[in-house]
């Protein structure tokens, strides 16, 4: 489905209540995004959820032949994104990056059956080991003024608008000192963007159904 038909589709919008996938998500900011506009989301990862809502704690891969209408996808970045790159060569050789590459291939082909489907991920290794991604966004687009560029590789969706570009922008994830809580929040789903995703991904009902 081409940019244009997504966004006609998103605009006329006659629409139900969606069966809302986002996997990979301990934070619940996606889930809860589309839960406030009326679908039916559930977050899934192997820790429990940050906050109180529909959440499965295991393999995603146990939930994701379910007849979902949309699925956003959060696989792990830590051994493919290009952030790290200085510890490619260790992490090529014990097998670390082939398995991160190969989970988020893996999932976005699980996903076959699902209409429509976004995987998120930070600039990374997929660029060159599968496609480029379909856009890349910014915090700042969503009125966060931060820098952290953010890789979606789309099906049956259109890019994302932004909604609220603002200024004083900052690396802040990068300045963050070494944490056990570090690595959560530079992959937290900023608010602005997860707003954005339910409201502007919220498809009809004419489309789902074909």
């Amino acid at each position: 489905m081409s940019d244009a038909r997504a966004t006609e589709v998103m605009c006329a919008r006659a629409s139900r209540r969606l069966k809302v996938l986002v996997g990979c998500e301990r934070s619940g900011k996606v889930r809860d995004a589309f839960i406030r506009r009326g679908h039916d989301a559930m977050s899934c990862d192997q820790l429990p959820s940050d906050s109180d809502g529909p959440h499965y704690q295991g393999d995603v891969f146990d939930v994701v032949d379910y007849p979902w209408d949309l699925a956003i996808i959060h696989p792990p970045c830590t051994n493919t994104s290009v952030s790290g790159a200085k510890h490619f060569a260790a992490k090529w050789r014990d097998g670390r990056q082939a398995c991160g590459v190969a989970f988020a291939l893996r999932l976005w082909k699980s996903l076959a059956h699902v209409p429509h489907v976004a995987l998120e991920h930070p600039v990374s290794i997929l660029s060159t080991l599968w496609r480029k991604p379909d856009q890349i966004i910014q915090p700042w687009m969503f009125g966060h003024g931060e820098v952290k560029a953010t890789c979606l590789w789309l099906r049956g969706l259109p890019k994302l608008t932004p909604t609220n570009v603002v200024d004083g922008r900052t690396p802040r994830v990068h300045w963050l000192p070494p944490s056990p809580e570090r690595t959560r929040l530079r992959s937290e789903t900023y608010a602005g963007i997860a707003n954005a995703m339910a409201e502007q991904w919220a498809l009809s009902q004419r489309e789902l159904l074909g």
